[in-house]
């Protein structure tokens, strides 16, 4: 399973950098995902798990790989074929308002968002067995969880999308996605140069915070990064 999971990464990267149609990426990559998690199914209903352990580390980790990427390309797919095509308040209200439900379902969720976001796993039989569910595929807690990890990923795609739009409205150049500079080094590499940037005075005369200095950082280069308070810390 964990070679499986490999090849998705690989298969995804490979979908994101030949495909420049976002609807096109996004279907190719939930068909991919959707085979993998038919796949996973198949195999459990036949071997099914030698240890609590074992199972406990399928539907936390291992699931969630292909489960997360298949619910962020959904809604990816859901936002772009419902996006308004003409009127740019409209498209503005529209991005905001999907950006107002998501913080909603964080604020809703929080205390499984700090279960998470913490490490905890006092409460993983409960959450990623299916002992307290009639199903061979699905526990209490995972469907949860990949939503939750989703979601996450979703939300930085409408702040980059909401950033680009209004960037135009007020005559700014936005650098082509496929005109960025690769990084090549790690996520931590990037929250330290950022931080350091940061207190030499970047961003300092126009009062931008971390998050805004970033977003102009991902402007020049091809990487999005990932918890960058929890990363600092």
């Amino acid at each position: 399973k964990l070679l499986l999971t490999q090849e998705l990464h690989t298969t995804l990267a490979e979908i994101k950098n030949t495909t420049t149609n976002i609807l096109e990426r996004a279907n190719r990559s939930i068909t991919l995902c959707r085979n993998l998690l038919r796949k996973f199914k198949m195999d459990i209903f036949v071997d099914g798990f030698q240890s609590e352990e074992e199972e406990i580390n399928f539907f936390k980790n291992v699931k969630q790989i292909p489960l997360k990427e298949l619910i962020y390309f959904s809604e990816v797919r859901s936002f772009e074929i419902q996006f308004p095509k003409a009127n740019i308040g409209r498209q503005r209200k529209f991005i905001k308002k999907k950006i107002n439900k998501l913080n909603r379902f964080f604020l809703y969720n929080m205390d499984f968002g700090q279960y998470v976001d913490s490490g905890a796993s006092h409460f993983d039989k409960e959450y990623y067995t299916r002992d307290l569910l009639d199903s061979y595929f699905f526990t209490p807690r995972d469907m949860f969880l990949g939503k939750l990890k989703a979601y996450h990923q979703f939300i930085i795609y409408l702040e980059n999308r909401l950033f680009k739009l209004e960037n135009s409205l007020n005559g700014k150049t936005i650098i082509d996605p496929t005109n960025k500079l690769h990084w090549p080094y790690s996520n931590t590499d990037y929250v330290e140069l950022l931080y350091a940037l940061c207190l030499r005075g970047l961003g300092k005369q126009d009062n931008q915070s971390i998050m805004q200095v970033s977003k102009k950082l991902q402007q020049l280069f091809d990487f999005e990064p990932k918890d960058i308070y929890k990363t600092y810390q």
